[in-house]
């Protein structure tokens, strides 16, 4: 499979394993590791999580996995965020949820991560949501630091607007690579909001969590889906697609911004169907049927 250029010092796999709910798939940690191996053979080499995933535990989880073989980690990326503070039982202080992007909960995060997965450095480190309250250099100097110890390869964010992305950009060091945003056939919001925009005029390669609306492209609730459901579904038949899955994510894969979706599947079988759009080419025609179905109304 491609490998993705980020910087100099990392590429990402085109498509990404999300591990957002992998302590709802209660998996033993030699189940995980077999889940891992198998996605690594079909390509899929980046695996993505945040600190707060699973009420704080899919980190250990993975790294509980990851100790079994511990060569992979070489073979392998480690995409995780932090910034959200949720109330939980493991902080009982905490009175309400908030963001935090100080110098000292940013570096407490990443020692965290780094316990959590038993591994000397993260290879994607992102903010996970945009701030009101926020300080940029506080930010910049955290960066700095954990790039210059090692503990961190590169820098992004995660659901940043262009404004925002700017912003924080102008007091960096380095470059942010990515910024991880919801983008799928159900969602169009980056094509309006000036993010696509963006990422193109920057050669930025972004990464897109929930690429099929959350099940809501192959379960349709409402109008919308049922419309895109009718949609891929032709398209499907006109490629010879195995399902209309593949097809979302060959939508997705065909946009010269260069997305790279997040499937968050236990499944190696629907991984495998996310792969296998690499191999699908949508028409001009056939990209633009599925983005009216989800419009419900023609382009001006």
């Amino acid at each position: 499979m491609e490998q993705i250029s980020l910087a100099s010092n990392l590429s990402i796999s085109r498509v990404v394993h999300g591990h957002w709910r992998l302590s709802d798939w209660n998996f033993t940690p030699q189940q995980l590791l077999s889940l891992v191996q198998e996605a690594m053979e079909l390509g899929v080499t980046t695996f993505d999580h945040a600190d707060i995933y699973g009420g704080y535990t899919c980190e250990q989880l993975f790294g509980n996995a990851l100790a079994l073989k511990p060569e992979l980690r070489p073979q392998l990326q480690i995409v995780t965020k932090c910034g959200i503070k949720l109330m939980s039982p493991k902080y009982p202080e905490r009175t309400v949820k908030h963001y935090d992007y100080s110098y000292a909960h940013i570096v407490e995060s990443v020692n965290a991560s780094l316990k959590n997965f038993g591994t000397s450095y993260i290879d994607l480190l992102l903010l996970h949501r945009p701030a009101p309250f926020i300080n940029p250099e506080e930010v910049a100097k955290a960066f700095s630091e954990l790039q210059q110890s090692g503990k961190v390869l590169q820098f992004g964010v995660s659901n940043f607007s262009p404004s925002q992305y700017q912003m924080l950009s102008t007091y960096l060091d380095v470059p942010l690579v990515t910024n991880q945003v919801e983008i799928s056939p159900c969602c169009l919001e980056h094509f309006k909001n000036g993010n696509i925009d963006y990422f193109l005029a920057n050669r930025i390669r972004p990464m897109a969590w929930s690429p099929l609306a959350g099940g809501r492209l192959l379960h349709p609730t409402d109008s919308q889906g049922e419309r895109l459901h009718a949609a891929l579904t032709q398209v499907a038949k006109e490629l010879g697609a195995s399902s209309i899955d593949a097809v979302a994510y060959a939508w997705l894969l065909k946009h010269p911004v260069g997305i790279v979706p997040v499937v968050g599947t236990r499944s190696i079988e629907r991984i495998a169907t996310a792969v296998s759009a690499l191999e699908l080419n949508l028409s001009l025609e056939q990209w633009y049927r599925i983005y009216v179905a989800s419009e419900g109304v023609d382009v001006p």
